[in-house]
């Protein structure tokens, strides 16, 4: 099993999501509105790639 080591992984990083958008990606399903879950997971990828280049390869020394 080889496992993946990501630089300062361990780093806090900041996400403002109201509570319905929390509970729609806890998995809490809202009936003819599924945009909460979209809003909230574009949330997360915004300051995914704010906090790392993802474009980047990982090197491949960093997978073992």
């Amino acid at each position: 099993m080889n496992t993946v080591k990501i630089p300062q992984g361990d780093n806090k990083v900041t996400v403002e999501l109201t509570v319905k958008e929390l509970m729609a990606l806890a998995g809490i399903r809202f009936h003819g509105n599924h945009r909460l879950e979209i809003e909230a997971r574009k949330k997360l990828n915004h300051v995914l790639s704010e906090t790392y280049d993802l474009e980047k390869p990982i090197p491949y020394q960093m997978l073992n």
